[in-house]
């Protein structure tokens, strides 16, 4: 089992494999929402259309999305420090090149590497994190330090991104990680453990991969284009449609080949089903109540981009409080519990921002309360969710279920945004803010429901998936304790092996 799986780390380098860790988990998510407030300056200064200048968001999300199921399988395959650090290079390069471009197309493909980059580190952080602190409080802290590092670039990054373009123009916003990138890239040699080159060599499945690949990617392109054209334009739909035959084509080649990019069977482990059907309905409530809560504070109650992102700061304390809470208390709970409790608190705290949000509200009542409530249940999910993604499985399949937890969390994502975007517009009967504001609160009303839904789904598959491993396992442990019985030694009797029994000596002789 991976969890009960450790490597010996080298020392005292390996005090830094943490933090190289979490500024992974922190940059990919700082990068989704850096560059939205810097939208309006890039559109000026490269000279981008209305339409294109969405493909710099777009193009980050879609490869980022797309590549993340190979880019764990590649870690199992090609190993991870192997592609920790290549996935830093083609990070820290991107970014380098979106910082220098000089015009639409170069921005929008050095956001698009970006995005390849963030896959291939994404899924490998997770698993290092798991494979490299032993079952118990010390990889409960990592899990939700993990978490909270996630939380905390998706925050700071609406507050850096308006700083840095008031301060250092919009091209800052992209620079900046070249210096973070070859810091981490520096502490990543001597503190990432080496692969190893035993065993036999794990195959990629090409096929699988391309199909996974271009499937995801369509899906995510078929969501982001709903919120320009609809649900029913032939722009959106046809997409959608083909997105659907390539995963199911994809769903069908993974039964056929004999080391398949995602063992479909994975699924059937209890805790990995429950943390990926949380993953999906968690980000489909969570990102799109960060997108509400952005529009609601610039356009509805007149903040400035700065200081709009800094009102998200509160949301990166609660997380932290919530990441303390689940890491003491993990060891009672257990993993189920802690997802149906913190995700029931979270989706209360988006309940309360569909009842408070208001054409006069204020910070206080509007903003600051549901928005501690939410990211303290938020925070107290990361732990379980980072340990119910690998638990029971081998660690030759860890990056697999790495993957398909981050490909979870950005297509729910992308699924929740493009839903909840098409509700909100619904509600705008009323036009002006007020026609805003029963907008929000209705996308508020429907993502709060998807947590709760995912909360409890989680909960009850975990719980099932976790009595079926017991009595499992209580099936194994009587038959090895049966043949336990059979000699003193506990090894199997040599009759029954068929090894060893010489005919000519009696059985009541054998030493």
């Amino acid at each position: 089992m991976a969890n009960s799986q450790t490597h010996a780390l080298p020392s005292p380098a390996s005090r830094w494999l943490l933090p190289v860790l979490l500024t992974v988990q922190f940059l990919v998510s700082l990068d989704v929402s850096v560059v939205n407030v810097a939208l309006p300056d890039i559109g000026r200064g490269l000279g981008f259309g209305a339409e294109s200048l969405a493909w710099v968001v777009n193009a980050y999300a879609l490869t980022f999305g797309g590549l993340l199921m190979l880019g764990g399988r590649l870690a199992d395959v090609v190993g991870r420090r192997r592609i920790l650090i290549a996935g830093f290079v083609v990070f820290g390069v991107a970014s380098l090149a979106g910082g220098l471009a000089r015009t639409p197309g170069q921005l929008i493909a050095a956001r698009a590497v970006q995005g390849v980059g963030a896959a291939a580190l994404a899924p490998v952080a997770l698993v290092l994190i798991t494979v490299s602190h032993p079952v118990g409080a010390a990889r409960a802290r990592a899990l939700g330090l993990w978490g909270a590092a996630g939380a905390a670039g998706g925050a700071v990054g609406v507050l850096a991104g308006g700083l840095l373009t008031d301060w250092a123009g919009w091209r800052s916003v992209m620079l900046v990680n070249v210096p973070v990138v070859a810091a981490a890239l520096l502490l990543a040699r001597p503190a990432v453990p080496a692969d190893t080159g035993g065993g036999p060599r794990a195959r990629l499945d090409v096929v699988g991969a391309f199909l996974v690949t271009a499937g995801t990617a369509l899906l995510v392109l078929g969501l982001v284009r709903t919120q320009t054209y609809g649900w029913t334009a032939r722009q959106s739909t046809g997409l959608l449609a083909s997105a659907l035959v390539l995963l199911a084509a994809f769903a069908f080649t993974e039964t056929r080949v004999r080391q398949p990019l995602l063992r479909l069977g994975l699924l059937g482990n209890g805790p990995v089903l429950a943390a990926n059907v949380f993953a999906l309905l968690m980000s489909a409530g969570q990102f799109a109540a960060f997108y509400f809560t952005s529009l609601y504070l610039q356009q509805v109650l007149g903040y400035g981009p700065t200081a709009a992102g800094s009102a998200f700061l509160p949301f990166c304390a609660g997380v932290v409080a919530g990441t303390v809470i689940s890491t003491r208390t993990i060891a009672r709970l257990g993993p189920g519990r802690l997802l149906l409790v913190g995700g029931l608190i979270g989706a209360v705290g988006i309940a309360l921002f569909a009842a408070t949000v208001a054409v006069d509200g204020g910070f206080l009542v509007s903003v600051l309360l549901p928005q501690v409530v939410a990211s303290v249940g938020i925070g107290m999910c990361f732990v379980p969710l980072g340990t119910a993604a690998t638990e029971g499985v081998v660690p030759e399949e860890t990056g697999m279920a790495s993957g398909l937890l981050n490909s979870s969390r950005q297509v729910g994502g992308a699924v929740g945004l493009g839903v909840l975007v098409t509700v909100a517009a619904g509600q705008d009967g009323a036009g002006g803010r007020q026609g805003l504001v029963d907008g929000y609160s209705a996308a508020y009303r429907v993502a709060a429901a998807l947590l709760a839904v995912g909360a409890v789904a989680a909960g009850l598959t975990y719980g099932k998936g976790a009595r079926k491993g017991a009595r499992k396992g209580a099936r194994k442990g009587a038959r090895k304790g049966a043949r336990a019985a059979e000699t003193p030694t506990g090894k199997p009797s040599p009759e029954k092996s068929g090894e060893g029994v010489d005919p000519a000596v009696p059985r009541s002789t054998k030493g």
